[in-house]
């Protein structure tokens, strides 16, 4: 899991079209900064475009062409193609093969390959050079369409497009995105026999493809062959990949080297290094190393973000360790940063899955006192935690909270073991209210079920009611009676 993640954020980095630069802060008021804060990724940034022009103001293509660049780097594609497209539009400036490739890559992430397709169908022959078909290739790529990528592949070698590693390194990454991993070495052999040398990232998907195939002296003798090789230099992104495979096949010593060959690269500027690390440390279940990267990444990069957190309290709680990660969490509320529930819930599912629901349920009574949104999520784990020490009352409370959390999570889906127990206890124990109340709020989740009907049909007959019309509404729902409904029926007579 952790190789296929570090790998498919390098796969995001493949390509001239898809490599991004860190912005720095603009006080000013300039276009950039009235663009920059609109963080939903869905809203048009359109609107403000068209004010900053009707307000006076001049619009430089080289701004324009750096607000798209910081769009994609934050994933925001769907406002970044509303950028080039409106600049497009304005004529502000004519389009190179190079600006018509970055548009095409968006419209490839925003719309699919086929509009990706239409676009650079009606490009000038002038345009249709190895920037604009590497960006059509990388977008057929990213959608796995196989044949169309071969195709499109051949057109290039056709009119000799395929000069540099970044062909080579898109066709590289099909294979792996379709489990064909065997045949990254090949196209590795034909980028050398054409005289093409591979980059970092060749080199990486081939360490990858050796790695996930467990063929460790592959895996070996690529690693050395790029130590060798003089325009690379060595990154700590490889030297992670080399160890979690490492850490797979229990080669602690050799995950180690590895491991510390990857800190020494690290770049200081920026925490996704130490926070591989730090992963693949606590993977290795080792705490003082943990500690200390996580010691160093607050000392050498100027700040650290949430992501930072949740990777450092996830480590703590994979190695058991959760005092500690109490006292990080601490850190993270006096640092100022903005809040996430993810990263109090990192612990509070840390404690429920260690048998401690109580500890878990006071931190999110206590987030909810202090007004923080909390998830269904987090309740549900806890409600788990109690049905598995036996306090199905508990389960039901929390369970209840789950249903009722204010945060907005449409995916979230209740554990049916533990659904299934409460149902079953409030139908011998709960009063009416409390079933009809969970029924009533279980069916904005889940479809209703038979479980649901026979809760109900117990509360009900144990308060003395008549249950012709809820027969009625099963039936309406489509579901029949059973062995048990026709035990619960009985109890009606008895």
């Amino acid at each position: 899991m952790y190789s296929a993640k570090l790998f498919s954020e390098s796969v995001t980095r493949n390509g001239l079209i898809s490599r991004f630069y860190y912005t720095n802060r603009v006080n000013k008021n300039t276009l950039y900064s009235r663009i920059s804060p609109l963080g939903s990724p869905e809203k048009s940034v359109g609107a403000e475009l068209e004010d900053w022009l009707k307000n006076g103001n001049s619009i430089r293509v080289a701004e324009l062409q750096r607000i798209i660049r910081d769009l994609r780097k934050r994933k925001r594609f769907t406002q970044a193609l509303e950028v080039s497209e409106w600049m497009n539009k304005k004529g502000l400036c004519a389009f190179s093969p190079t600006e018509h490739a970055v548009q095409l890559d968006l419209i490839g992430k925003v719309r699919g390959f086929l509009s990706a397709e239409s676009y650079f169908d009606k490009l000038k022959d002038q345009d249709k050079t190895e920037k604009t078909f590497g960006a059509l290739l990388n977008c057929y790529v990213r959608q796995r369409q196989i044949d169309k990528s071969l195709s499109h592949l051949q057109k290039m070698k056709e009119l000799g497009f395929v000069s540099s590693p970044l062909t080579y390194n898109d066709i590289m990454c099909l294979y792996t995105n379709i489990g064909q991993h065997e045949k990254v070495t090949d196209v590795m052999k034909e980028m050398k026999l054409n005289k093409v040398s591979p980059d970092n990232f060749s080199y990486r998907i081939c360490i990858n493809s050796y790695g996930v195939r467990s063929d460790l002296e592959g895996m070996e003798r690529a690693l050395a062959e790029m130590e060798t090789q003089p325009h690379i230099k060595m990154d700590w992104n490889t030297y992670a990949v080399v160890a979690n495979f490492y850490i797979k096949a229990g080669l602690t010593k050799k995950a180690i080297d590895a491991l510390k060959k990857s800190e020494q690269k690290l770049d200081n500027k920026d925490g996704t290094g130490y926070d591989h690390l730090i992963s693949l440390y606590a993977s290795l279940g080792n705490k003082a190393e943990v500690l200390r990267l996580w010691g160093a990444e607050k000392d050498v990069c100027k700040r650290y973000l949430n992501k930072d957190f949740i990777v450092m309290l996830q480590a703590l709680v994979k190695l058991d360790e959760l005092e500690e990660a109490e006292k990080v969490l601490k850190e993270w509320e006096l640092s100022g940063s903005c809040y996430d529930f993810r990263i109090p819930n990192i612990v509070i599912i840390g404690y429920a899955e260690k048998g401690l629901p109580e500890k878990a349920e006071a931190m999110l009574e206590d987030l909810t006192e202090k007004g923080k949104a909390t998830s269904p999520n987090g309740w549900g784990v806890v409600a788990t935690g109690y049905l598995d020490k036996g306090q199905v009352r508990k389960a039901f409370e929390c369970m209840k909270a789950a249903l009722s959390s204010t945060m907005e999570n449409k995916g979230w889906k209740p554990n049916l073991r533990v659904v299934t127990s409460i149902l079953d206890w409030l139908g011998d124990e709960g009063s009416l209210n409390d079933v009809e109340d969970f029924v009533s709020s279980l069916r904005t989740v889940i479809p209703v079920g038979r479980k649901m009907y026979h809760a109900l049909l117990k509360a009900n007959i144990r308060d003395g009611k008549r249950v012709d019309k809820l027969l009625d509404r099963m039936k309406a729902d489509k579901i029949d009676e059973d062995e048990d409904t026709k035990r619960i029926l009985a109890m009606d007579s008895s």
